[in-house]
């Protein structure tokens, strides 16, 4: 029998004895939390295992030290010797960059050797990696030193973050932008909670804290120094001081100590402020974060970084080249000293469809708008400025009659920002007043072509608002304003601004301007369902063009006016003849825009004549077209029309659902169909009858289906059956309704 024995004490492990042991490393704790960042933190994991170096780069304040130590705290245990952070910002003389690295590695070599040396027997055969922060101002020194330490040390792998690149063989380098605005919100309602108790963002001010955030570039350091405003302020009085955020971004002042007989403790070194709220000195306000990097440029580099903050958004090396080159910036040079400032994370370098272009932080602008507004240059660069901006404006009006017009549309699109503070200078100057009224006239191919109705008609109201000694510049915005007008319904603006145009005209002599002026008077009166005399008014127009020698697209586009006119008097072979002519010309000088509104005319005859095959087929290709320009009114009349269409071939359903998609389009443009009878014809023999099949609600379900579609989900819908979009099923949760109402029990997704 075996004895039974009293079992011997259990041995239980402290918590302590159970917790992993630290890596080796000295990265502190941090003291808040980390919002944000997972795709450059994925980024920064992948390059650290294919390349030594990485270097993450960015404007002062954007989140490069924090990032770089919350990336080196979650990557330390892939390192048998941890992570190390070499903190370089306060360290002022190069010679000392050794030593600096040493003492936060620990290496202690009393022998006498350089330091150099006794970093690389410490670092030879160790698997570590080592974070400098805070280099840009010692980049050379930093490039050599690292550069040596990664090949005298096969283990090592360095992360550096800085304002520029070191500038090495196998640097991968990562620019850090700023926070999208979730993260961004999100960083800011915790920042601000540390500050007011109890602070969340409700429904209430959502809206100001998504603006303010906007507003705020994503910057963290700007979000962080807005949110301990909060102190003082509410989120909105925050936004509202935004203009001046240099004064209101400034941190908070430290506590005034009591007075005290003692003497005072002697004041801090050059350089070595005490910090505040955990932030280096660099980066207690927005201006000292954005003047350190100013600091760090040369004369030239400042020189530039100033003249160029009269540029809004985007804007290219042509621009630059004519509005800042100069005695002190030659042409010759100016490129070097603009790659400069991309290095310093002071441009910001985009890839677009209009090729590469540059952008400023609203931040970084309004600092070297601060410079340039202490020198006599300014007003000399903003004329500049104006000047190249209304120069591509007129080679724009011009190239638009050719094979170019989609690269037009997208480079004012893109230089949209610029335009509108060319168009805002000219028009504040009583003395440039007929320049103002000059580019918002010749920018009519963009009003009207690309879906900018509403802000065309801002420009030209104001613009004709203002007196000038021009005459010329004047018309021109008159026939403009007198178009957009006519599309958007406003009968008496028309009347008014055409009329004035033609008895301008005449006073003057000018022939031009008196042709597009009754052109426009009988495309209104095609709209206001006066046909006799839109025909008539259109060949007067068009015989006028013939005998001055002009011919662009405008010109054809009277031709589809007038082919529209006879179309519904029943002239519909000498319409169809029209808009043949009107195709011919355009496919020889590579015209789209003007030849999407003739298939829309020639649709329209097919769809009279019951042949609804050829009709869809045009409208198709007239809605691509439409869409690739972004042309709002073009597209919405074919919309329209493929709607009865649609319901010829036997779908009630789907016509209901474009007739309701139209209707969202209609308000961006102006009164639905003109207000014409003639024009209204489709749509209202569309709704009788698919309200006669399906019923009234069955009929209302389904426009309102159509009307939660925007204007690319409509387009979608139409052309991908068509094979003039790529085949794709919408995700789920999408906003485009499923193809047929009925094959979903009879609900239409949303």
């Amino acid at each position: 029998m075996r004895r039974l024995t009293r079992p011997g004490p259990v041995f239980r492990p402290s918590p302590a004895q159970l917790r992993t042991p630290e890596p080796p490393g000295n990265l502190p704790a941090e003291l808040n939390g980390f919002f944000g960042r997972h795709d450059e933190l994925a980024t920064l994991a992948r390059q650290l295992e294919s390349a030594r170096l990485v270097t993450l780069t960015g404007l002062g304040g954007i989140g490069k030290s924090r990032l770089a130590r919350h990336a080196a705290a979650i990557l330390q245990d892939r390192f048998c010797d941890g992570a190390w952070l070499v903190e370089l910002a306060d360290l002022r003389e190069p010679h000392l960059l050794d030593h600096a690295v040493a003492e936060a590695l620990g290496v202690a070599d009393h022998s006498g050797r350089p330091a150099r040396s006794s970093l690389g027997d410490h670092l030879a055969d160790r698997d570590l990696l080592l974070v400098l922060d805070g280099y840009e101002h010692l980049v050379d020194a930093c490039a050599e030193l690292t550069g040596q330490l990664l090949r005298r040390a096969p283990g090592l792998r360095v992360l550096a973050a800085g304002r520029r690149p070191l500038g090495l063989d196998g640097e991968r380098n990562l620019p850090l932008p700023p926070m999208n605005t979730a993260d961004a919100t999100a960083l800011f309602a915790d920042r601000a909670a540390a500050v007011v108790a109890g602070f969340t963002v409700g429904p209430s001010d959502e809206a100001v804290v998504t603006e303010l955030c906007e507003r705020l570039e994503g910057i963290p350091l700007a979000l962080e120094l807005a949110a301990g405003r909060l102190r003082a302020l509410s989120a909105a009085q925050v936004l509202h001081r935004l203009d001046d955020r240099f004064r209101l971004l400034t941190g908070t002042r430290p506590r005034r100590a009591p007075e005290r007989r003692d003497p005072p403790p002697a004041p801090p070194a050059h350089g070595d402020l005490p910090e505040q709220g955990g932030r280096p000195p660099r980066h207690q306000t927005l201006r000292c974060a954005i003047g350190w990097s100013h600091e760090l440029c040369t004369p030239e580099e400042r020189l530039l970084w100033a003249r160029l903050s009269v540029f809004a958004g985007q804007f290219d090396l042509d621009a630059v080249e004519y509005v800042c080159a100069g005695p002190e910036l030659p042409a010759g040079e100016l490129l070097d000293v603009l790659t400069e400032l991309v290095a310093q994370s002071v441009l910001v370098r985009e890839e677009t469809p209009t090729g590469v272009r540059y952008r400023m932080l609203e931040t970084v602008r309004a600092y070297g708008a601060g410079w340039l507004a202490a020198t006599p240059d300014g007003d000399r660069l903003r004329r500049r400025h104006r000047d190249w901006y209304l120069g591509l404006a007129t080679w724009c009006e011009l190239d638009w009659f050719s094979s170019r017009q989609a690269e037009i549309a997208a480079r004012i699109e893109a230089e949209l920002p610029n335009v509108r503070v060319a168009l805002e200078q000219s028009l504040e100057s009583p003395a440039e007043t007929h320049l103002g009224q000059y580019l918002a006239g010749t920018l009519w191919f963009y009003w009207v072509g690309c879906g900018r109705l509403s802000e065309g008609r801002h420009w030209l109201d104001r613009a004709l608002e203002l007196e000038s000694n021009h005459d010329e510049a004047r018309l021109k915005a008159l026939w403009v304003a007198g178009y957009v007008a006519v599309i958007q319904g406003d009968t008496v603006g028309a009347l008014a601004a055409l009329q004035e145009c033609r008895d301008g005209a005449e006073r003057t002599g000018n022939a031009t301007a008196a042709a597009y002026a009754l052109h426009r008077t009988g495309c209104l009166a095609l709209v206001s369902d006066d046909l006799p005399r839109a025909e008539r008014l259109l060949r007067a127009a068009l015989l006028r063009y013939q005998e001055i020698g002009e011919l662009n697209s405008n010109v054809l586009m009277g031709q589809v006016e007038l082919a529209m006119a006879l179309a519904f008097q029943g002239g519909l072979a000498d319409a169809v003849r029209l808009c043949q002519d009107v195709l011919e010309v355009c496919e020889e000088h590579g015209e789209r825009w003007t030849l999407a509104y003739a298939q829309y005319v020639l649709a329209f005859a097919a769809w009279t004549r019951g042949d609804g095959e050829r009709a869809r087929g045009l409208l198709e290709e007239c809605l691509a077209i439409d869409h690739t320009f972004h042309d709002l009114l073009g597209a919405v009349l074919a919309i329209e029309l493929l709607a009865m269409v649609t319901l010829g071939e036997g779908d009630a359903e789907e016509a209901a659902v474009l007739q309701g998609a139209a209707g969202r389009i209609w308000p961006s443009v102006g009164l639905p169909l003109f207000g014409s009878r003639h024009f209204n014809q489709p749509h209202a023999r569309c709704e009788e009858q698919a309200r006669e099949l399906l019923g009234a609600e069955r009929y209302e379900h389904c426009r309102r289906a159509g009307e939660r579609l925007d204007l690319d989900a409509a387009v979608a819908r139409i052309l991908r059956p068509a094979g003039l979009l790529p085949a794709q099923r919408p995700a789920p949760g999408t906003n485009e309704p499923a193809a047929s109402p009925s094959a979903s029990g009879g609900e239409t997704a949303g």
